[in-house]
């Protein structure tokens, strides 16, 4: 089983922001959310994550062992709008992500080349021996989201249609007939109003 974990809480995410290649820490907040994911991941075999600070004190609370860090589990990468409140980046800016997934910011990257990246990675991992066992891997909102598209076989453009809570998990069951999603978005292990 692969176990998408999304990180928890900055202060970046907090305030309503990209945070996309930043490097925060995280809140007191997200400390408590990476520990109450910690009972919801036990017995993984192996534990891979971002390079990206939050990703990897996410990864460290689970206390689950050795961390492999992947290059290509690090978040999208915003370009310009990187640091920009939500509602300041412009509609048609927003409609063009959601129909083209070819398109990047300036300086930045598209759905595509995540998911190009990310794929790569999850077939890496369906390949390995290890992989009979449980998998974490503690990533962002948009790789997970083009991890969970891979499973499906479904263009990137989905992602948009997709809300992926902070400290949030999804499974994807990986078989000889391939991978099949088979939850996403668990938050019942977060203390209500995390």
């Amino acid at each position: 089983m692969l176990i998408l974990v999304r990180h928890g809480q900055t202060a970046v995410n907090a305030a309503g922001r990209l945070q996309g290649r930043a490097d925060p820490p995280l809140t007191d907040e997200g400390r408590a959310q990476a520990s109450a994911l910690a009972p919801v991941v036990t017995g993984a075999s192996r534990v891979v994550c971002s390079p990206l600070r939050r990703a990897r004190e996410t990864a460290e609370l689970l206390g689950l062992g050795p961390i492999d860090v992947d290059e290509r589990w690090v978040e999208l990468d915003y370009g310009a709008l990187d640091g920009m409140a939500f509602d300041e980046v412009p509609a048609d800016t927003w409609r063009r992500w959601r129909t083209d997934p070819t398109w990047a910011p300036d300086g930045g990257e598209s759905l595509d080349d995540v998911g190009a990246r990310v794929a790569a990675a999850c077939d890496d991992l369906l390949a390995r021996p290890d992989s009979d066992g449980d998998i974490v891997v503690v990533s962002h909102v948009s790789p997970i989201k083009a991890a969970v598209a891979w499973s499906l076989g479904v263009p990137q453009t989905v992602s948009s249609r997709m809300h992926l809570a902070l400290a949030s998990v999804c499974r994807v069951a990986l078989g000889p007939a391939g991978p099949v999603l088979r939850t996403f978005n668990e938050t019942a292990h977060l203390p209500a109003g995390r």
